[in-house]
């Protein structure tokens, strides 16, 4: 009838306004079919249950680190390195053909739902239907090798199944795609003076690049387990957040000379005061500053002490504060209930640390009895007190984070920091997928180009040795450990080039051991990842921050808020 026609087309329409409303909020194309058979497969394909596409891709990105050469060993030194373990042959094979089998009834799904047409017009899929095809050959080659081969070509081909994957890393891509022609079309001649002949170019470009001597200070920990440079990765990106304080400072007293002095000592005092920003902090603080270093200074001789020679006096005021957290915590489970305490992340912040806390304070009076009631001191532990109680103080701190969220300025650089992990996803894709392509380039270069010396039984003769190597070159600084001999420690390899730390000493050894033309890959990495990556990053974070600041100033909360969400929408939409 006329009446069930009407009511089945207004329920298409609806059916079709919200998922064009969904496509945008997920940055999809809304060039698909839109009848309601279709409609229906395409939100079942998108639905959360269907969406577990992601984990077949870290499925098949992560078997380059079981793959020969395997990556697991305690350790990259080419000098210690034991034998590492060759997984049989159709192991990794089997997984990834599951993978590719998945890969394949995905992009036959895809294909189906945006029509024959619009297949012929996408980049994208028929690049994804190549590399499933390319990756496949490549496999069956494998197979009838038995696993022989040295270069696999569908290795370096992986990382496109997460750039297709993707709709923002793609939107990405094609900005970057229109940014750069833009860059180098520039018509600026100052490079002329900094780069008139090449003696002058290679001085300016010592002056220019900087080493901060980062895997001097990792190569100890990282020659003896590759596991350690994960805390030296880790603090170097938190680290890299500190330009949020150096923006907070810059804004604040920016304000402040603003009121007081002229226009024109202003623009004289500004260069002075991103250059010195740090050190006009530290002397308007003096006091604080001396009392923090002696109280370092203090923990540092107190960890030498024996148990006996150690005070209780901090251990009984650990014990006062686990007691205080325990009765707040009770109180707050008498008011509200347990359900109504379980319903406040809060709570559930401070209770887990308030019961980590009372364990480990119960271990420690296992161990090492009560305060001022001490037994045997002798007693060999697995564990020493002093690293238990390091690890009390470190949870007392982080329970004092909960104050974040009431002190302003504080939770606008939590919100910060929040919004950064939320929209630097794309970014942070693309880098990964930069570092898969250039980890398995430098594998198929340089894998087994350096050669270990010979083990010496005499600890003074190795010292002699090393003495006797060029100050400042890959021997005498016993970078053994950052090699491309396996996917894991290429990986770290290529880190410590991005943060541009000592990596003309990378470019001398690979350039002596195999050819000058290495240098070329060095330079490539280090321009698509120093230049390009983490200055956008760090742009990025001072942008976002700034534009929140600006905001927090202006408005209230709830307008902030709401102008945030509006801007959002209508860029999604733009």
């Amino acid at each position: 009838s006329h009446e069930h026609l009407f009511q089945y087309g207004k329920h298409l329409y609806i059916q079709q306004a919200a998922v064009f409303i969904e496509d945008a909020i997920q940055y999809r194309s809304i060039n698909h079919r839109v009848d309601a058979r279709s409609l229906r497969w395409y939100r079942w394909y998108y639905s959360r249950l269907c969406q577990g596409l992601g984990i077949i891709i870290a499925i098949i990105l992560g078997l380059a680190f079981i793959e020969e050469p395997s990556s697991l060993t305690y350790t990259s030194d080419i000098r210690y390195r034991p034998p590492p373990w060759k997984p049989p042959c159709g192991l990794t094979e089997g997984i990834e053909i599951i993978c590719l089998c998945t890969l394949t009834v995905d992009v036959a799904v895809k294909s189906y739902l945006i029509g024959w047409d619009e297949l012929r017009k996408t980049r994208w899929l028929i690049g994804y239907v190549l590399v499933i095809a390319l990756s496949v050959i490549d496999w069956a080659l494998s197979l009838s090798m038995q696993c022989t081969e040295t270069i696999r070509v569908r290795r370096i081909l992986r990382p496109f199944f997460l750039l297709q994957n993707s709709s923002l890393m793609k939107k990405t891509l094609k900005c970057l795609k229109r940014t750069l022609p833009e860059i180098n079309s520039e018509n600026n001649k100052e490079w002329e003076i900094y780069f008139s002949n090449l003696p002058k170019a290679l001085n300016s470009l010592l002056v220019l690049l900087t080493t901060a001597n980062n895997p001097d200070v990792m190569i100890p920990a990282y020659s003896r387990n590759r596991g350690f440079s994960i805390f030296f990765i880790i603090f170097s990106a938190i680290g890299k957040l500190t330009f949020l304080i150096k923006a907070y400072w810059y804004i604040g007293l920016w304000a402040t000379y603003s009121q007081s002095v002229t226009k024109y000592f202003i623009q004289n005092i500004t260069v002075w005061m991103t250059n010195n920003i740090l050190f006009v902090y530290i002397l308007s603080y003096p006091c604080f500053y001396i009392s923090f270093c002696q109280e370092h200074t203090v923990l540092v001789l107190d960890s030498h002490k024996t148990v006996t020679e150690r005070n209780d006096c901090l251990e009984v005021i650990n014990c006062v504060f686990i007691l205080l957290y325990l009765m707040e915590m009770s109180l707050k489970i008498f008011a509200h209930g347990v359900r109504g305490y379980l319903s406040y992340r809060s709570n559930l912040y401070d209770g887990l640390i308030t019961l980590c806390l009372l364990f480990l304070q119960i271990f420690i009076f296992g161990l090492y009895k009560l305060p001022f009631c001490r037994g045997n001191s002798d007693t060999q532990t697995f564990v020493s007190l002093w690293d238990i109680l390091r690890l009390v103080n470190m949870l007392i701190i982080f329970r004092c984070l909960r104050i974040i969220s009431d002190i302003k300025l504080m939770a606008l650089v939590a919100s910060t920091l929040v919004d950064i992990v939320k929209n630097l996803r794309a970014f942070a894709g693309i880098l990964l997928v930069v570092y898969y392509v250039f980890a398995i380039l430098g594998m198929w270069l340089f894998q087994g180009a350096i050669i270990p010396p010979q083990q010496s039984n005499s600890i003074v003769k190795s010292v002699i040795i090393n003495k006797s190597l060029v100050c400042g070159s890959y021997e005498q600084l016993e970078y053994w450990p950052n090699n491309f001999d396996d996917f894991a420690s290429s990986l770290v390899l290529l880190y410590d080039i991005m943060l541009v730390n000592n990596w003309h000493v990378f470019i001398d050894v690979y350039s002596r051991f195999t050819t000058e033309w290495s240098i070329l890959y060095f330079i490539s990495w280090w321009i698509i990842s120093a230049v390009m990556w983490v200055n956008l990053f760090m742009a990025l974070i001072l942008e976002n921050f700034t534009y929140r600041w600006d905001r927090s100033n202006t408005f209230t909360v709830t307008d902030v808020e709401r102008t945030a969400y509006q801007t959002t929408v209508q860029l999604i939409f733009r």
